[in-house]
């Protein structure tokens, strides 16, 4: 009996999320104007052989987007000058702000986690040194034409023309970290076999760990609230799609519902392991684009390093 409960959840996870393609062609609009940059510089991301500095500095990227998003939520400012500089062209944090959370425990976890990624920041920094890249131009605001309303729209959470607002409630600023937490995760988990330095190696699983709690709290809290409020269980599956169609063609991300009677809280394969993702399946995602292009989405000028271009999805 144990072994027939365990199949049909297995089954259940290898067939419960369909359709991931139709993501791509919502988006469409994210590749006009970038095409032609994109065809020349497709291959940059590994025409060389990556650094253990390369792949932290990637990081130190997305670590950027994460603290300003969270700083904003929490404490109403982004991060100060003295952590954006560094090689490559530095840019600002667009859009954000103070949440007004109703929840006293959803703020305290946004509160641990903001500090959490700050600090991120900050420790790469100082591994990096001088060879740490600036923070480079971040869109986290609420504009129509935006990141997070377009990722929206296309994922199904809002209609055409309007715009999704990840400061307006606690709900809504969940479901802002739902979209990065996991893909957190992924990114350390497929570089962590690239970093050669052993200091490196163990400061990325370091992190890593921590992405995880974090996205284990912002999954488990958005699973709870969703048993009173099951449009919210239904939003991470629709922005787990939205993820899956962009990344690459397999069929790993998972939403918060429910498997078979059990939560899914973790999102694993049949081994109870995590995917990783390359640092292109990352970018296509941060991107909103699948398609081997060196900006767009929550980065409107693309990342600064030596990774700066997605993969074709």
């Amino acid at each position: 009996m144990a072994d027939d409960t365990m199949l049909e959840i297995l089954e259940a996870r290898a067939k419960r999320r369909e359709d991931r393609r139709s993501f791509v062609q919502s988006l469409g609009v994210y590749a006009a104007g970038i095409g032609v940059a994109a065809a020349t510089m497709s291959s940059r991301a590994f025409a060389h052989t990556v650094s253990d500095a390369d792949i932290l500095n990637f990081a130190l990227n997305l670590e950027y987007l994460e603290a300003q998003f969270y700083s904003f939520a929490v404490f109403g400012t982004g991060l100060p000058n003295s952590s954006l500089s560094g090689t490559g062209t530095q840019g600002a944090a667009t859009g954000g702000r103070q949440v007004a959370f109703t929840d006293p425990v959803v703020a305290q976890y946004a509160r641990e986690i903001a500090q959490d990624e700050i600090a991120h920041v900050n420790f790469l920094r100082r591994t990096l040194g001088t060879a740490a890249v600036a923070q480079p131009a971040i869109d986290i605001g609420t504009d129509p034409n935006g990141a997070f309303s377009t990722a929206a729209r296309a994922a199904g959470l809002v209609g055409p023309g309007q715009s999704f607002d990840p400061y307006a409630s606690d709900e809504n600023f969940l479901l802002g970290a739902f979209i990065f937490e996991d893909v957190g995760v992924t990114a350390y988990k497929g570089a962590a076999p690239l970093l050669a330095n052993r200091t490196f190696t163990e400061a990325a699983a370091g992190i890593l760990a921590v992405e995880a709690y974090h996205a284990a709290i912002v999954r488990t809290t958005l699973y709870r609230k969703g048993i009173q409020t099951p449009a919210l269980i239904d939003a991470t599956e629709k922005i787990s799609n939205a993820r899956d169609s962009l990344d690459n063609p397999a069929d790993d991300d998972q939403g918060v519902a429910a498997i078979g009677n059990a939560s899914n809280i973790v999102p694993t394969d049949q081994n109870a392991l995590v995917f990783g993702r390359t640092t292109g399946d990352v970018l296509n995602i941060v991107y909103l684009n699948p398609g081997a292009v060196p900006r767009g989405g929550f980065y409107p000028n693309g990342v600064n390093g030596a990774i700066t271009v997605s993969s074709a999805g």
